[in-house]
């Protein structure tokens, strides 16, 4: 593994999202050179600004950003945030029409000026869009990835680290699927240190005493899949967590990690799923997906995973794509 010198991630959209995957990045030193484009000249030029003038305070990357495309030009990393938001009551699919023509437009003008990025979808449904992505750029799957279900399984582990009484970074589950409304819990693999999910005795620190059962892991799944529409209902946008999920990718791509990290890519047979974008857990590196995970799963885990495919590949025909 090999960081990458004079490192550079470029985030289309300067709103919310990617402001914060910007401000995220710049305060954890993600890259060398953090550029943020958007059509809006005014905006974009003051949330650079505004970043600017916290400089003094972040370390050694740069912060630049405008309206003209070739501001993206020699990124290692691209992200795309741009496109319509999801508003309170909507789904993610309701948004994949408007934003497919999005990216349509967007992408060859992207592509002439980092035409060796890795690019990563943030824009929802990341999904869906990470299909037309690579149909459109014409790049391998590998190099055409989603931030995927890494948000989503941070929430998870925050949820069970509280009611074990234990750091998030000891829980070890995931949330896998659609970055949406069929995703679900990897149950069958998941640990707490060492210990399967199911035989954990809580500390005395834990928010509940008691062991886990099967319907409290499904009430668990259940919040983690809901909790964005809790969020944007009551502040209209989810931004904070998925700006420092996206950066914790970020990093695994400049810095060639090969960590295991559950983003979405199109998939050729991986458990038998064919020409959709959903979450499996992949190495990530300078590359993209280095690897897709041949996870065992429960025969119950299968048939949702299937389901979920299903659910993405029946929006995909909808659209063409």
């Amino acid at each position: 593994m090999s960081v990458i010198e004079n490192s550079k991630v470029a985030i289309v959209g300067a709103g919310s999202v990617g402001t914060a995957i910007a401000y995220a990045s710049l305060i954890r030193r993600s890259a060398r050179t953090i550029a943020l484009y958007d059509v809006n000249r005014a905006k974009v030029d003051a949330e650079v600004l505004d970043l600017q003038h916290g400089a003094l305070y972040t370390g050694s990357s740069q912060i630049i950003g405008g309206a003209d495309p070739s501001v993206v030009a020699g990124a290692h990393l691209v992200i795309i945030t741009a496109g319509a938001k999801q508003d309170p009551g909507q789904t993610r699919i309701d948004l994949a029409g408007t934003n497919v023509k999005i990216l349509e437009q967007m992408l060859p003008v992207l592509m002439q000026h980092a035409p060796d990025a890795v690019y990563m979808l943030v824009t929802n449904p990341c999904d869906v869009l990470t299909v037309a992505a690579q149909q459109i750029t014409g790049l391998p799957e590998e190099r055409v990835m989603a931030s995927g279900t890494v948000l989503d399984t941070s929430r998870l582990r925050q949820l069970l680290a509280t009611r074990a009484g234990v750091a998030p970074h000891s829980v070890h589950a995931d949330i896998i699927g659609e970055h949406g409304d069929t995703e679900f819990a990897l149950w069958s693999q998941a640990r707490i240190g060492p210990v399967p999910i199911l035989d954990w005795v809580p500390s005395s620190t834990a928010a509940d005493q008691r062991p886990f059962a099967h319907r409290e892991l499904d009430e668990i799944t259940d919040r983690v899949r809901n909790a964005a529409y809790t969020v944007i209902a009551g502040k209209g946008a989810t931004n904070y967590a998925i700006g420092v999920s996206a950066t914790r990718i970020v990093e695994a791509v400049l810095t060639d990690e090969n960590a295991v990290l559950p983003v979405s890519i199109v998939h050729r047979g991986h458990h038998g799923v064919d020409g959709v974008a959903l979450s499996l857990p992949s190495i990530v590196n300078s590359r993209g997906v280095a690897r897709v995970l041949d996870v065992r799963m429960s025969a119950h885990e299968e048939r949702q995973l299937h389901a979920s495919a299903e659910a993405l590949r029946k929006v995909q025909q909808d659209l063409g794509i």
